[in-house]
């Protein structure tokens, strides 16, 4: 049980979740009831093309722990987790991320806090390490994580087992730091940024089982990732290696 007075936020950013969203919800639930604390901010732009924002709005209409945050300024889902950290940053103490559509267990949460209760800055997900598991995921998706997370380890001096997960934790000084910062990535490239961003950091991998039943992956979000590897292992060779530090 983590205790009652640590404060914390979730920030999901939310776009045609339809489907799943009382089943992923129910599940969130049931973690906030077992923790008896916690805010949970709901990212919702124009990339939802159902009834994602009335689902949220209902739900932040009759339970508390659920902001609904309508962000139509979006044009990707960096600005989706930018714009959650804004809306935390200043009344949390810890901030995690993690997608909806039940990619991410809301069972994991308490480990996340009790990591970065421990002394750590930084809770990062893996699904390579032992207890973590990657399933319902097609071929394609794995070898992206898998290769991604190799040839970032390399290009960027990284020693992570997952470079690639979304589900990730920080101290708010760790926010308020990376608020400073002009991210490059558009895409889902951004974790692996954060990764290399604050790999100086104290940090743990947090063990995690994620489900992603779409196969699909843009190929602007492709050559998006490979233009900011590139970038910063081009930094790296001359010698202006990037990194965040925090006052901790």
């Amino acid at each position: 049980m983590v205790p009652k007075e640590y404060n914390f936020a979730i920030i999901i950013p939310m776009a045609n979740e339809s489907k799943e969203f009382d089943l992923f919800i129910s599940k969130l639930k049931i973690t906030l009831d077992f923790i008896q604390c916690g805010q949970v901010y709901l990212i919702v732009d124009n990339a939802s093309k159902d009834n994602t924002f009335e689902l949220c709005k209902n739900l932040s209409g009759t339970d508390i722990r659920f902001k609904t945050v309508w962000a139509p300024e979006n044009k990707n889902v960096v600005d989706a987790y930018i714009r959650g950290y804004k809306e935390a940053e200043p009344y949390h103490d810890i901030i995690i991320e993690m997608d909806a559509g039940m990619s991410h267990d809301p069972a994991a949460i308490p480990m996340f806090i009790r990591v970065l209760n421990e002394g750590n800055e930084c809770a990062f997900g893996s699904r390579f390490i032992n207890g973590g598991s990657i399933w319902q995921s097609s071929f394609k998706r794995r070898f992206l994580s898998k290769t991604g997370t190799r040839l970032s380890n390399i290009l960027l001096g990284t020693r992570m087992r997952d470079m690639t997960s979304g589900y990730q934790g920080f101290h708010v000084s760790v926010v308020r730091e990376l608020l400073k910062y002009q991210l490059l990535s558009k895409g889902h490239f951004y974790q692996t940024e954060v990764r290399y961003l604050t790999r100086k950091l104290r940090y743990m991998e947090v063990p995690i089982h994620y489900r992603a039943p779409s196969p699909s992956v843009s190929t602007k979000s492709i050559l998006n990732s490979l233009s900011v590897l590139f970038h910063y292992f081009f930094c790296r060779l001359r010698f202006k290696s990037k990194s965040i530090t925090t006052n901790e």
